[in-house]
């Protein structure tokens, strides 16, 4: 297994069949466009490759520092294709961005997964989350 950052066009072309089972509505440009600017904000996407090379996971990242979770890991994206799941590949790249985070100086990892994403749910709660929050939103 390998874990690669993704940081060209070229790979983000590679990753997006898999990007796409997570964000079911995103297009390449769109996907395009917005990684040019989340990357200007510090977002990492991160690609783990199987023994055959073949793309079965992905995480995106960032720091943020705020004053109740302190400097953290946040979890944007996280998504085994389909066709893999279940083979521990989740757990892998999730314990790499803890890593990561530890030698960044994080305190915590922080994500939110939809009310419908139950499977996710039962995931991160072996993994060791909590459930600690509701998230809102309200389009502008």
């Amino acid at each position: 297994m390998n874990i690669r950052e993704v940081v060209t066009e070229a790979d983000l072309h590679d990753v997006f069949p898999v990007l796409q089972q997570l964000r079911t509505k995103l297009s390449r440009e769109e996907a395009s466009s917005l990684f040019q600017k989340m990357k200007k904000e510090n977002y990492k996407l991160l690609s783990l490759q199987n023994e055959d090379d073949e793309v079965v996971c992905l995480a995106g990242v960032a720091i943020c520092t705020n004053f109740y979770n302190e400097k953290h890991v946040f979890v944007y994206d996280l998504v085994t294709a389909e066709a893999h799941r279940s083979k521990g590949y989740g757990k892998v790249l999730l314990l790499y961005v803890e890593k990561w985070g530890r030698e960044k100086g994080c305190s915590s990892i922080v994500l939110t997964s939809a009310f419908p994403r139950v499977d996710a749910h039962r995931f991160y709660e072996r993994e060791g989350y909590d459930k600690v929050s509701y998230s809102f939103y309200k389009e502008l």
